[in-house]
């Protein structure tokens, strides 16, 4: 239940997105302003809304906190979501500036797009299969700040999932059966994390369902050419003096990235 107005909901909202704008995002948590998950949920739609009346454009959905842990440690009892904004939309070998994230993070993981809208009445594993046009291995970009208190799951929510942008793989066609593969987020050559034996389609489209359901309560539905990031299954790494990004996977491509 919420005890912040309309009125100020909306004020949180302008001043998260010129945070956000300024290259300096969630300062507003510092006043450790109280907001419950839902609201945030608001928060981010309002943001959104805000950014496609000035003319950006929705390219798709992020689902984040697929690990129970981390979910835990957030607060939540589900996994998250944010927007996707083609603005913010790279291809692998791009050379972006560390100046224009706070505390930039990296996150390892599958992407894919859809081929056709999809109807959440209609929604199946086999279904959702069958909607996918190509999946891509991405690296996943995030200011990983948070200022508020404990657990920080409403002011992740309210920062867009801490989404600030992905550099995307070349597209791989689907398989026609299942297959195995490993995942590994790689810094200046050195593997900083690594993920082995995930099986497509299952381990990657374990949450799509959900996000389906998910967007189409705030009456966002998926559609043909979406991008889906399917969640990382760590938590985001600051770069600090790090360089070249890459991320690799034996069977979907690599992605690379160097940020200067």
């Amino acid at each position: 239940m919420s005890n912040i107005s309309q009125q100020e909901l909306d004020l949180i909202s302008n001043k998260i997105l010129e945070d956000y704008d300024n290259k300096n995002p969630s300062i507003i948590f510092k006043d450790k302003i109280k907001i419950t998950n839902q609201d945030a949920l608001i928060i981010q739609s309002n943001v959104a809304r805000l950014r496609e009346k000035r003319g950006e454009e929705v390219i798709g959905y992020k689902i984040g906190c697929v690990s129970k842990d981390t979910q835990k440690k957030m607060g939540f009892i589900q996994p998250a979501s944010g927007y996707l904004w083609k603005s913010e939309l790279h291809y692998s070998g791009a050379i972006l500036k560390k100046k224009d994230y706070t505390n930039p993070a990296m996150e390892a993981e599958f992407g894919i797009i859809l081929n056709s809208d999809l109807k959440p009445e209609l929604t199946s594993f086999d279904y959702i299969l069958e909607s996918i046009k190509g999946i891509y291995t991405v690296i996943e970009i995030h200011n990983l700040v948070f200022y508020g208190n404990e657990p920080y799951g409403a002011e992740l929510l309210a920062n867009n999932a801490i989404h600030a942008g992905i550099v995307i793989g070349p597209e791989i066609k689907l398989p026609s059966e299942k297959v195995e593969t490993d995942l590994k987020l790689i810094y200046d050559k050195e593997v900083i994390d690594s993920w082995i034996n995930k099986i497509w389609p299952n381990d990657m489209l374990s949450e799509i369902e959900w996000l389906i359901k998910e967007q189409a309560r705030k009456n966002n539905y998926l559609k043909k050419g979406d991008l889906i990031l399917t969640g990382a299954y760590g938590f985001p790494v600051p770069i600090n003096e790090k360089k070249l990004v890459e991320v690799t996977s034996s069977t979907f491509g690599d992605v690379t990235a160097t940020f200067n």
